[in-house]
């Protein structure tokens, strides 16, 4: 398998006024291609430090990271922000959608960025609202959706760019239990037909569908376990992302 993510004794330090905080200390960890990988640890153990990091939405202080063998480490803002867009798909508790615009909009979004013509961005996102079970509410605007299908229109906007890594904050912290496992039906789905999943979460029975689960305290990984017990849905009637 090869490697899509290697961090190499990754640090970060913020200085806040007087006071120096270690978010992240020496932290090193390898992610393949393909790995479905849930980051845990209480408040304060440097997971959401680590997520930003991962995600290029910050720096290191020290430390390398390659993201299929391109040095980030040391990008500018407007180089870091050329490979999020080009590389990471990003799915956040809240959603954040914009709410004057539809979910087709929404969706599509990314690929303005990308400088792809209106024509082939909104085909592209219908096709990818398809793909999560919500071509019947492209035209509907946020506050016209449940909390599920907010999620769902998030996931396609994530998967728009077809990104090489996914990456969600706190997926279902925000959606009752049934919701929360038809998202988690479609990550499953995501990572069966090759895509990388790092999601970041303090719910044991949510990162029980990771196939690997990184624990992190006091800005250093405690453990690092392949999972035996993987949590499948299974449910035939969720048949998201199998076109």
């Amino acid at each position: 398998m090869k490697s899509l993510i290697a961090i190499d004794d990754l640090s970060k330090t913020y200085i806040m006024g007087s006071q120096r905080v270690d978010a992240l200390k020496n932290v090193s960890l390898v992610i393949d291609e393909n790995d479905y990988v849930a980051l845990m640890g209480p408040s304060g153990s440097g997971k959401s430090t680590l997520m930003n990091l991962l995600g290029c939405l910050d720096s290191p202080t020290s430390g390398s990271y390659l993201l299929k063998d391109e040095d980030v480490s040391n990008m500018t803002d407007a180089e870091l922000a050329e490979v999020r867009n080009r590389m990471i798909g990003f799915v956040f508790q809240t959603f954040n959608l914009l709410p004057r615009l539809s979910a087709l909009e929404n969706v599509a979004l990314p690929l303005i960025y990308a400088g792809v013509s209106k024509k082939k961005r909104l085909e592209r996102a219908f096709h990818v609202l398809e793909e999560v079970g919500l071509a019947d509410r492209a035209a509907h605007n946020p506050n016209e959706l449940s909390g599920g299908q907010r999620q769902r229109v998030a996931i396609a906007r994530a998967l728009v760019n077809s990104p090489a890594i996914i990456l969600a904050d706190e997926p279902t912290g925000n959606l009752d239990t049934k919701t929360s496992i038809e998202i988690m039906t479609i990550f499953e789905r995501l990572q069966d037909a090759g895509n990388t999943i790092i999601v970041v979460t303090h719910e044991p029975d949510i990162a029980q569908h990771a196939h690997r689960i990184v624990r992190l305290r006091d800005g250093e990984v405690e453990s690092d376990t392949r999972n035996s017990e993987i949590t499948r849905t299974n449910d035939p009637n969720h048949r998201y992302l199998m076109s």
